[in-house]
């Protein structure tokens, strides 16, 4: 077994805490990896303090982990001791059924495996994530960094860079196109940056005059404050895509009106709550789609790790020590951060 320290959630109205406890060693198939850092999503808030449903405490959260090859098991080739690499939201999937077979184990037919709040079939135990200084992975769910990226930037690309980059890639964003971007977040400022660097013209709306100048440094060519008639009746029919990346309920009639005939509307946020239903008349008039889109496969995230490092893309980050991670918390459901925390691992324990 490999002794892990952590952070730790003990309930869900508990702060996180350090938590000491053990990896299972390494098997045939596995990595065993050195977190270097991990990524704070608003998944991990919303799982630990149980709003997704019942989970098992304690609870390790992170699930956008960047680290160090320290071992391999026997049977492993991709991978080796020294080589800087990924983990995901997945570290397991049923490997058989036609979505796996078809590279996109986020949608296996029998479940995928969480990186933390799943069950570890080596074990029965819950897997628990990143927030910790160690994890043993099987191979097939282990993604090589680039040469030269930075690992700290890297890290929210696990997620929020693959959570994007899977919808733009699918619904074909590039030359030619115009792609809308509803919210600058975590997600939003990836969305921004991916598809300007696929060569779309990006529109960003935003309910805050203020964001405007950072939007257009992340590669927004215009901006649009949603809350003002005048500009979104500016932007009507004129997008082929939009990416929504907002996590609570709001009116999507307004952003259906931007689309172009033939238009998709895609969802990335997770709202607790439903949203307002849009008329059928909204779809019907232009033939237009309203979609959802869940992270990537590990070919598709290998591939925008790819795509980022030939274009000099990480996440916009603030870099923080791991006994702050309850203040990110609350800084985090404010708003309060450009664009996503990162905890340095090496600080648990420190």
């Amino acid at each position: 077994m490999i002794a892990s320290k952590s952070y730790a959630a003990y309930g869900a109205t508990e702060p996180l805490a350090p938590w000491n406890f053990e990896r299972r060693a390494p098997g045939a198939n596995d990595v065993q990896i050195q977190i270097l850092f991990c990524g704070v999503c608003h998944s991990d808030l919303h799982t630990v303090r149980g709003e997704w449903g019942p989970i098992a405490y304690p609870q390790v959260p992170g699930h956008e982990i960047i680290g160090r090859v320290v071992a391999t098991g026997s049977d492993v080739h991709s991978h080796k001791a020294g080589d800087m690499v990924g983990v995901g939201c997945m570290v397991d999937s049923c490997q058989s059924c036609g979505s796996c077979a078809d590279g996109l184990e986020q949608y296996c037919e029998k479940g995928m495996t969480g990186t933390y709040g799943g069950v570890e079939k080596e074990t029965g135990k819950p897997t628990q994530g990143g927030y910790s200084d160690a994890i043993v992975v099987n191979e097939k769910f282990v993604v090589r960094l680039p040469d030269g990226m930075d690992p700290a930037g890297a890290a929210p690309l696990l997620c929020a860079g693959i959570t994007t980059f899977s919808p733009l890639r699918q619904w074909k964003a590039g030359p030619g196109t115009r792609v809308g971007v509803v919210g600058l977040g975590g997600l939003g400022h990836m969305a921004v940056k991916l598809a300007n660097a696929m060569g779309a013209q990006v529109t960003l709306f935003t309910t805050s005059p203020g964001k405007a100048d950072d939007a257009k440094r992340l590669g927004a060519h215009e901006v649009v404050v949603s809350r003002d008639p005048a500009e979104m009746k500016r932007v009507r029919n004129s997008l082929n895509l939009i990416i929504d990346t907002v996590g609570a309920p709001h009116d999507l009639e307004p952003e259906l009106a931007s689309l172009r005939r033939d238009g998709t509307l895609v969802l990335l946020g997770g709202s607790p709550q439903p949203h307002p239903s849009p008329s059928a008349f909204s779809l019907i008039m232009g033939r237009k789609r309203i979609a959802g889109s869940l992270i990537g496969g590990i070919a598709e995230t290998q591939e925008m790790l790819d795509f980022c490092g030939q274009h000099n893309i990480v996440s916009d980050i603030e870099l923080i020590a791991a006994k702050d991670i309850n203040t990110a918390y609350e800084r985090m459901l404010k708003a309060d951060v450009k664009y996503r925390f990162v905890i340095d691992i090496a600080t648990i324990g420190a």
